[in-house]
């Protein structure tokens, strides 16, 4: 037995692998609920209905789904050019502390410059941030994956560091957190009188955006073509090492949003658990959108209606919420599975 490469898998093909993926995934799962001593349909039909049964519930699925769109389109633009990101929830984190550094009133911007101000210094941190490991990985061959990965953990150590000290919020009653941001760096609700804000937008023309760079520009034809095979974009003359670069910015600056979105759309200031793994979990939403960015959306409210929707079965059925878990862990899998399925054909010498 062997694999032999497909040099143009049909539509077919690219299709029914990630389908069969997915309906595995949850024949995977309602057996996990019988195991757990609960009818299979029910807790299905009840995370689809917490998840989606209500119009509270769908716009706590869009709102959850909002950081995974950046993380997941981090993940998706830098897997695409083979540049290994595994450091989103680092750049989520630094997004975030320059958010509530300069969203609290320090700077006397004018109102309406200030949501546009900090959505772009965000995006840079997020990208200088990744810059140290791009770099690290061009001019030196080190493992992106290492340093990125690290950098996850360095980067909470001092996030953790600042809020016990320079960035403590003194009306916090002793918790680790900063201070609230001022009303003007705050992202308006898209729905009165419930949490989805415009983050989400964001997210959604954000994820348009790296669609059309793939698409339709130059960069995006240059990092499909590394992606691909570097040696031969190099002979085609491509630099590789600076589309990689650009390609780390771009990924870095993306999962920055993210950070930003939280702090600004609903938690108003910057606490050490922000993030409940957005980072890491926008790598499973990018392998499940097989990294096309309109896909992310896709695959983030899925992500998103799972664990949304697995607090509510939970309450419901009395089956834990570790079920979401097991099913992600699955999904990303077997999808990783099916994409190599729609690459290669397994021969029988």
């Amino acid at each position: 037995m062997r694999l032999e490469a497909i040099t143009q898998p049909s539509l077919l093909r690219k299709m029914v692998p990630p389908i069969l993926a997915l309906i595995t995934t949850v024949i995977f799962a309602s057996f996990l609920a019988m195991i757990a001593g609960a009818n299979p349909l029910s807790v299905l039909g009840l995370i689809l209905k917490g998840a989606f049964g209500s119009q509270f519930a769908i716009l706590e699925t869009l709102n959850r789904a909002t950081p995974l769109i950046f993380t997941g389109l981090a993940a998706a633009v830098a897997f695409r050019a083979k540049f290994w990101n595994i450091g989103a929830e680092a750049q989520l984190y630094a997004g975030a502390l320059i958010t509530v550094v300069l969203g609290t009133g320090v700077l006397p911007w004018p109102s309406f410059t200030i949501l546009p101000t900090l959505a772009l210094v965000s995006i840079l941190a997020g990208a200088v941030l990744l810059l140290a490991p791009a770099l690290l990985k061009t001019r030196f061959g080190v493992d992106e994956v290492v340093t990125t990965l690290l950098f996850n953990f360095i980067f909470l150590l001092f996030i953790s560091m600042l809020l016990e000290g320079p960035l403590k919020d003194p009306m916090g009653m002793g918790w680790p957190k900063s201070a609230r941001l001022i009303a003007e760096a705050r992202l308006p609700r898209l729905v009165d009188g419930l949490r989805l804000h415009w983050g989400f937008a964001l997210a959604v023309l954000s994820a348009i955006g790296i669609w059309v760079i793939q698409t339709r520009s130059t960069l995006g034809y240059e990092m499909r073509a590394v992606g691909l095979n570097k040696e031969a974009a190099a002979f085609a003359g491509i630099s590789v090492n600076t589309v990689l670069v650009k390609t780390a910015l771009l990924s870095g600056g993306l999962a920055a949003l993210a950070g930003f979105s939280e702090v600004a759309g609903l938690k108003g200031s910057l606490t050490l658990d922000l993030s409940p793994g957005f980072g890491y979990t926008g790598i499973i939403v990018a392998m499940l959108a097989l990294l096309n960015p309109l896909g992310v959306i896709i695959a983030a409210l899925f992500v998103a209606g799972i664990f949304v929707g697995a607090d509510s079965m939970s309450r419901a059925a009395d089956v834990p919420t570790y079920l979401a878990d097991i099913m992600l862990a699955t999904a990303l899998l077997l999808m990783v599975l099916a994409i190599m399925l729609t690459r290669f054909r397994v021969v029988r010498d």
